[in-house]
């Protein structure tokens, strides 16, 4: 995900949304710390590499990615002190100018991580306790409410 041209990250990164959006995959990335500070890393690196090269495409994905992983309550809670400045401070405010879903999947993220109403964490300890899916950047909007 972190190597090769825009085209092929984007990709990467779609496919890895793609396996989180399954319980199973989910439950995998998140199922140790070592895998989850992993990806997480992985994922804080690109949005460290788009901050200086926007690709708001690809940056879309990474977003879902990081909202797919709010689902988890501990990856949830790791992420209020884990996710890169960037996404919190308006970095890509001109980058998702034109891109009313990514916007929407930033806040909602944003939102998430701040316990707001729609992204308050699972009240339980399992690795995955709602089971909804949070919608791509193929869709309009996520697929799921609480």
């Amino acid at each position: 995900m972190e190597t090769g041209c825009e085209l092929s990250k984007t990709v990467a990164t779609f496919i890895v949304h793609k396996i989180m959006l399954d319980e199973v995959g989910l439950h995998h990335i998140c199922a140790t710390p070592e895998y989850f500070f992993q990806a997480a890393s992985v994922l804080a690196n690109m949005v460290i590499a788009l901050a200086e090269q926007p690709s708001t495409r690809l940056l879309k994905h990474v977003i879902c990615c990081y909202l797919r992983l709010t689902d988890d309550p501990r990856a949830c809670t790791a992420l209020r002190t884990h996710l890169p400045e960037a996404l919190r401070n308006g970095t890509f405010d001109s980058c998702l100018r034109d891109d009313p879903a990514a916007r929407h999947f930033l806040q909602q993220l944003l939102d998430n991580l701040a316990g707001h109403a729609g992204g308050a964490p699972h009240p339980s300890a399992g690795p995955v306790a709602g089971g909804g899916r949070h919608g791509g950047p193929s869709q309009a909007g996520p697929s799921r409410k609480r």
